[in-house]
């Protein structure tokens, strides 16, 4: 097993961070950079930063503030939100971006994937999917941050998405987005199943053990959260310790002589 990653998500939102539940009723939690330094304190191996109005305007990123973020984020930065050009990518890696997050350019044009896997390999394409669950148990792909049917399975979504050169997959259920019941299990098993390229759970993360669990029974690559971060004692010191306790190769921390 390759060793699991511990990802905070920053939800950037016009002038700072917000969170939400169920992809609504955002709630401000402060601004992104000193959000991002903390960060860097904490023993996170990654951080995603997602514009989630990007997609309700027809505006280049915000390339100059990705800049200013990217001087003082000192591990890999995945950035998202109205990116729907592969030269919008080179701009954004010069910026400070290690990788990319698509979700809702790639439904319009999924060849939007591999242009930029050809341009910038494999490991620069994060396919990001969100995914909503129906009463009776269907599960559908969303975008627009959470608020559009793509009328996609989870599940061929995945498959299609690797098979068009994404590195990776951010797994995230609207549902549980901001609960901290827990992730969905059943369904980061469907995809870890289905694609061999690492699968970042998110959406639903309360507890050390609710990450365990996306490791050890759903097969996760990576665990991302959110709101345990922000609105609890909870670290992600604390989660790469409850995770190699229980068994789960993780990233070792150097701590000095």
């Amino acid at each position: 097993m390759l060793k699991v990653r511990i990802i905070p998500t920053l939800l950037w939102k016009q002038f700072g961070l917000v969170k939400g539940v169920g992809f609504d009723s955002w709630r401000r939690v402060g601004p992104v950079l000193p959000t991002i330094k903390v960060y860097n304190t904490r023993e996170v191996d990654e951080l995603i930063l997602v514009d989630i109005v990007a997609h309700e305007g027809d505006e280049d990123p915000d390339y100059e503030s990705i800049d200013d973020f990217g001087q003082d984020c000192f591990v890999p930065l995945t950035v998202g939100g109205g990116i729907t050009r592969a030269d919008q990518v080179q701009r954004l890696l010069r910026a400070g971006a290690d990788k990319v997050s698509l979700n809702t350019a790639s439904y319009l044009r999924p060849e939007l994937i591999t242009e930029i896997a050809d341009r910038h390999g494999a490991q620069c394409v994060t396919a990001s999917i969100d995914v909503r669950t129906d009463p009776e148990g269907a599960r559908e792909c969303y975008s627009c941050a959470g608020s559009a049917a793509t009328g996609r399975n989870p599940v061929a979504w995945a498959r299609e998405a690797e098979a068009r050169g994404a590195g990776e997959i951010l797994l995230t259920s609207i549902e549980r987005d901001g609960t901290m019941e827990g992730y969905d299990l059943p369904l980061i098993e469907s995809i870890t199943g289905a694609v061999g390229i690492p699968v970042i759970a998110a959406g639903g993360g309360g507890s050390y053990q609710h990450m365990v669990d996306a490791v050890l029974e759903a097969g996760a690559s990576a665990v991302a959260a959110a709101s345990m971060f922000h609105f609890t004692e909870q670290t992600p010191a604390g989660a790469r310790a409850a995770l190699a306790a229980a068994g789960v190769p993780v990233r070792t921390v150097f701590t000095g002589a």
